[in-house]
């Protein structure tokens, strides 16, 4: 008997194989799995074929059209040759009559249609019926009566299925077909080819354009349509139409002309006009109110920038988050003030609608041809397809500064950052951030301004060197320097024609102005450039360093491939030279010699710059007062007068070692008292916390160690410090006081610069922080380690907070814009609550200097208003008119601005738009403010000129002193006037006193109160230009003050015995307070007492009020880079450059008895 090893019919081979693999190896049964199995039927095949793929359905699209437009040509040339006399021999009943009333109904229902046209129009039914049936098919979702009953399906049934029985039944070949309604059939087609056309090559072209298409295919269709049923009917009638004038009389229809001469005959061929007429009325008005919609909603969004012009032409894209006229109008003013930005388009990308008065600037023709405003949004691809991204030239992304909540702005400012790097990688990016911790999120920026890391460093400069705010915002703005020469002012004159210079660059080897001086030191060069052309060079950059130094010093050569950075009115490549030789006595002035122009400029080549006022920059002066450079050995009285010694063109070790002014030791070693003990006992090094990623790292004074968070709570004593107010603590310099909302990271960048290892120690300022909100321990982490930093909390609203953090004792308070009141309901309001605040500081406080930060630029002139005031009303007109002459600074001339007192930092976003043309301004504008410390670079300092110095007589001889003894580079002037304007007697809110108003009407004392000219002769030397200053203000205050003397008096004293009370009721408020608080009240000046030095070092003549009426208005501003021959005055505050004393620091430095400050009123010049 046969064995057989026979298993169990109920196990499964398979599984037992799988067991044992699963359980004898790791490796089990691999098992394939095949996934989208259903789009493998063959049904799914065709629909992927005819329907899912983009361009295999886009050619079944084109191949549809072609076959409608086909049967609508051969229904043409079956027309063309058609002959009813065929009809007889063809028809059925070709004995029997089809006459009826007079209509041949046998020509309505047969025509005569040749062989070969019949043939392929057979053909070409049988595709589109078989293709038709192919769609419904595939189209086909459970419902086949939706199917059948689609007026697509009913027409292609109609104009083929006939066709296909002809050719089973050959008598009905010649059966009417209305094949011309495959018109529609191709509209349709046309309309899904279009839009698969947009699927396949993945760009969405203008809705716009798709309506438009689709109204023109209605229009044709309804023509094509009634012509070809007219023609056809009216064979029927006793005289049959042409396809021409059937055409002819449906066009004439349609647009409503009616000439009559054309008109249907029989009551079928009328039956179709009327439906075609009813059908017109009906489609096209849906057709034009899509179309309306949609340009409606094209003009809200702007529509596309071309393609076209994208590439033949160059355009910029500005993207913000809401647009503000404000905004827009300093963005194109700045943008297109410069030569090279003439032929750029604009191109703005905002998610918000067009406002209307962003509306209103676009349509004016100097913008309206190159500003092309798009709504969208910059994280859609789409909408930066639509603004070609990928092909601008440079991108602007601006925050929206206004926004209650910052860092949201901050955030979507980096979310547009991004989307349009990842878009187009290639496009520079020009990015303005809000809070410094966010910068490093967009550090892959081309360049990147943070709003508050300036702001702070410039409100902190602003305590050191007066008016740095309006520096910097000068130097920024573009302009020719013609502000204000219209005007009989001296003043204005002089400070709108220095307004115009601005920071340029050239390559030495390249320059006419500095190329003489290779390998000469930088010093020499920056001197001799200043004294031939008028140009102050204050920086250089070699060519194998990324880094600029500004006033690097002696010790730097210049070479030829150096870039040099310099201040002038315009740049060398705009400026012609003009060399001028005259005799000096029959001989010829050698190279170091001095022109005689009739200018009196002590330069050997005169400016013609092109399209700017650079000849009229240098005179400033009569020609008989000019002074020169060259000095005398005697002067007129024959007394030696002081000499000062040349530049050299490559300086000595002696002068090298001179240049480190600001060595600590000749401090340390001058003498020893209680303060020296209070400043020995800082270090310098850096900060060990920085507050956010990002920071520049400067070397600081700073505390051997950390205080404690108690101690620095200025209003509260701890178990370190017993101290509980300002008095208390003894300070032996005045304090600086912050008043901010929230202790922000940017507040981190105003003691820095406060705080930096060349400010000399003795001269540090206490800093008080007066907070609205209580600090985290973050920030006072990154505090605790610099000297003399407290902090309180309070508001500039509260007399308490102010007398408690010792604004009695304070030499300066910042006003810093708070972060809740800049947004309001009412544009412009924001600043409301600060103004407000501040003059009634300065009503509390009026020898206190106040530094104001504002929301709006053009709120600056309520800091001064005064509604009575005639000089305030003539510079307010004065504003005006530099308006209307397109002037991008007609704020300039706001007294609070012109003297440093008020800032807004929107005016500072004209920086981040010069980086379009000048790369090289924002780190110069950050190396000046102090937010980076490049090693070798300079620093910015101020001096003030006293009595003493006032040998140096000329701004050209103040120039070669500095660069030949401690190496600095002076920049401008911050110039105090003396100023009592005409008019100013009969005023109810003036601010000059009874006495003064009097004096000014004795002889020989009107010339002491008015305005001290900026030049070098004093204005009372020209009555008749002072006579035109005082016709000039009353023209445009348009007053008449016509009183008599005895009337005119009686008036003043009655104000001047109101102003007395309100000051004591003023005074006696402050005191209290004082005494409530248990606080001093020796230290409080009544502003009866005010003395005029106090008044002098306001310098802030918008908050000279009706209080000072025994003291005289002064009147402040900024001259950058002066004529060489502008005369000094006394007050007068020099911008210097000053270099790096660690740059070239000697290894045993020699003793030095001499001291130099920043801000002192020494005669420093005849001890240097």
């Amino acid at each position: 008997m046969e064995q057989k090893n026979t298993v169990p019919s109920w196990v499964n081979p398979a599984l037992v194989n799988w067991r044992l693999d699963s359980f004898g190896s790791d490796a089990g049964q691999r098992v394939h799995v095949e996934f989208y199995v259903d789009e493998n039927t063959f049904k799914e095949r065709l629909k992927l074929f005819f329907i899912k793929n983009q361009r295999s359905s886009l050619r079944i699209r084109i191949f549809n059209f072609c076959l409608k437009l086909l049967t609508c040509v051969l229904y043409i040339i079956r027309v063309m040759t058609d002959n009813p006399a065929q009809l007889r021999h063809t028809c059925i009943n070709c004995n029997s009559t089809t006459l009826t009333n007079e209509i041949n109904w046998g020509l309505i229902f047969w025509v005569d249609r040749k062989e070969p046209v019949w043939a392929i129009q057979v053909i070409v039914a049988s595709i589109s019926f078989l293709e038709a049936m192919l769609l419904t098919y595939l189209s086909y979702k459970g419902n086949i009566w939706e199917q059948i009953f689609q007026v697509s399906f009913l027409l292609e049934m109609l104009n083929t299925v006939p066709f296909i029985i002809t050719i089973f039944w050959p008598p009905l070949r010649n059966l009417f077909i209305p094949v011309f309604l495959n018109c529609w059939l191709a509209k349709c087609a046309l309309e899904s080819m279009i839009n698969d056309l947009h699927r396949a090559i993945q760009r969405t072209h203008s809705a716009m354009f798709n309506q438009v298409l689709i109204l023109i295919c209605t229009l044709l269709c309804l023509v094509f349509t009634g012509t070809c049923g007219i023609q056809h009917l009216e064979r029927a009638g006793k005289k049959s139409l042409s396809l021409f004038k059937a055409l002819y009389f449906c066009i004439v229809t349609f647009s409503t002309v009616g000439f009559g001469d054309v008109t249907p005959q029989i009551w079928p061929s009328q039956l179709l006009v009327v439906v075609m007429i009813c059908v017109a009325l009906v489609v096209l008005p849906l057709q034009f109110e899509e179309l309306i919609y949609l340009w409606m909603e094209r003009q809200k969004s702007g529509g596309n920038y071309s393609r076209h012009r994208a590439q033949t032409e160059r355009h910029v894209v500005l993207c913000v988050s809401t647009l503000k006229i404000d905004l827009l109008m300093d963005f194109l003013n700045e943008f297109y003030a410069h030569p090279h930005t003439q032929d750029y388009y604009v191109v703005i990308l905002c998610p918000c609608e067009v406002d209307v008065q962003v509306r209103r600037i676009l349509q004016i023709p100097l913008w309206s041809q190159r500003v092309i405003y798009l709504q969208g949004s910059a994280l859609k691809n789409q909408d930066l397809l639509r603004a070609k991204m990928d092909d601008a030239d440079a991108c602007f992304i601006l925050s929206s500064r206004n926004e209650a909540d910052r860092m949201a702005a901050d955030h979507q400012t980096i979310l547009r950052a991004w989307a349009v790097k990842d878009f187009a990688p290639n496009c520079p990016l020009f990015v303005q951030i809000l809070k410094p911790e966010n910068k490093f999120h967009v550090k892959f920026a081309d360049h990147v301004v943070c709003e508050e890391e300036f702001k702070y460093a410039m409100l902190a400069l602003n305590c050191l060197c007066p008016a740095t705010s309006t520096l910097i915002t000068l130097l920024v703005h573009t302009s020719r320097g013609q502000e204000g020469q219209q005007s009989p002012e001296q003043w204005q004159r002089m400070y709108g024609r220095c307004s115009g210079n601005e920071v340029y660059h050239i390559r030495l080897a390249d320059s006419m102005f500095f190329r003489e001086y290779n390998s000469k030191s930088f010093t020499y060069a920056a001197f001799h450039a200043h004294k031939k052309y008028g140009v102050c060079m204050i920086g250089v950059k070699r060519e194998d360093n990324k880094s600029i130094l500004l006033n690097p010093g002696p010790r730097h050569i210049m070479s030829a491939s150096d870039t040099c950075y310099y201040i002038n009115i315009t740049k060398e490549e705009n400026s012609a030279f003009i060399f001028r030789q005259e005799e000096d006595q029959g001989k010829g002035r050698g190279h170091c010699d001095i022109l005689n122009s009739p200018s009196g400029l002590p330069v050997h080549s005169i400016i013609a710059s092109m399209g700017t006022v650079a000849m009229d920059f240098q005179n400033t002066s009569p020609p008989e007062s000019g002074v020169k450079l060259a000095l005398p050995p005697e002067n007129e009285q024959g007394s030696r007068r002081p000499s000062i010694a040349p530049v050299l063109e490559i300086a000595d070790s002696a002068s090298l070692l001179q240049c480190d002014l600001l060595s600590d030791q000749s401090e340390d070693e001058a003498g020893h008292s209680d303060e020296d003990v209070t400043a020995n006992e800082f270090v310098k090094g850096y900060p060990p916390n920085s507050p956010y990623i990002g920071s520049s790292p400067t070397l600081c004074h700073l505390l051997p160690q950390k205080a404690p968070f108690c101690c620095l709570r200025l209003d509260q004593g701890c178990e370190h410090v017993t101290f509980e107010d300002a008095k208390a603590y003894g300070f032996k310099n005045k304090l600086i006081i912050v008043s901010a909302e929230t202790a922000g990271n940017g507040l981190y960048n105003f003691i820095v610069p406060l705080r930096a290892y060349y400010r000399p120690r003795r001269e540090l300022n206490p800093i008080v922080l007066l907070l609205d909100n209580p600090p985290d321990d973050h920030f006072l982490e990154a505090i605790s380690c610099f000297p003399m930093v407290y902090y309180m909390g309070g508001t500039i609203d509260n007399l308490d907070s102010l007398l408690q953090c010792g604004v009695l004792y304070a030499d300066n308070l910042v006003v810093v814009d708070k972060e809740s009141t800049m947004s309001a309901e009412e544009d412009y309001m924001a600043d409301a609550k600060t103004i407000v605040n501040v003059q009634t500081m300065f009503r509390l406080f009026p020898s206190l200097s106040i530094i104001t930060e504002l929301t709006h630029p053009s709120n600056m002139r309520f800091m001064q208003f005064r509604a009575k005031d005639c000089y305030s009303l003539a510079l307010s007109k004065l504003e005006k008119k530099e308006r209307d002459k397109g002037s991008n600074l007609a704020f300039m001339f706001r007294l609070p601005f012109a003297a440093g007192r008020v800032f807004s930092i929107s005016m500072l976003d004209t920086l981040l738009y010069q980086c379009f043309v000048k790369d090289y301004m924002i780190p110069i504008a950050r190396l000046l403010l102090g937010l980076d410390t490049t090693p070798g670079s300079g620093y910015l300092c101020a001096m003030h000129i006293c009595e003493a110095d006032l040998w140096i007589r000329t701004y050209g001889r103040l120039f070669q002193k500095f660069c030949s003894s401690s190496s600095e580079i002076p920049i401008g002037i911050y110039r105090t006037e003396s100023h009592a304007p005409p008019e100013k007697a009969f005023q109810f809110q003036g601010s000059v006193s009874i006495e003064g108003l009097n004096d000014t009407r004795e002889k020989g004392g009107e010339s002491k109160i008015l305005t001290r000219s900026s030049s070098s002769s004093d204005q009372s030397e020209h009555p008749l230009l002072r006579k035109k200053s005082m016709h000039w203000t009353r023209r445009l205050s348009r007053r008449s003050v016509k009183r008599s003397d005895s009337s005119l008096s009686s008036i003043q004293q009655r104000l001047g015995v109101l102003r007395r009370s309100e000051r004591e009721e003023l005074s006696e408020l402050v005191r209290n307070r004082m005494q409530h608080l248990g606080l001093h009240t020796a230290g409080y000046k009544d502003v009866t007492n005010l003395t005029a030095s106090d008044v002098m070092n306001r310098v802030n003549l918008g908050y000279l009020q009706d209080e000072l009426n025994d003291q005289q208005n002064s009147i402040s501003y900024v001259l950058i880079n002066p004529a060489p021959d502008t005369l000094l005055q006394l007050n007068d505050v020099v911008f210097l450059i000053r270099p790096d004393p660690l740059a070239h620091v000697p290894e045993a430095p020699p003793v030095q008895n001499r001291r130099c400050r920043s801000t002192t009123n020494t005669p420093e010049l005849n001890k240097v």
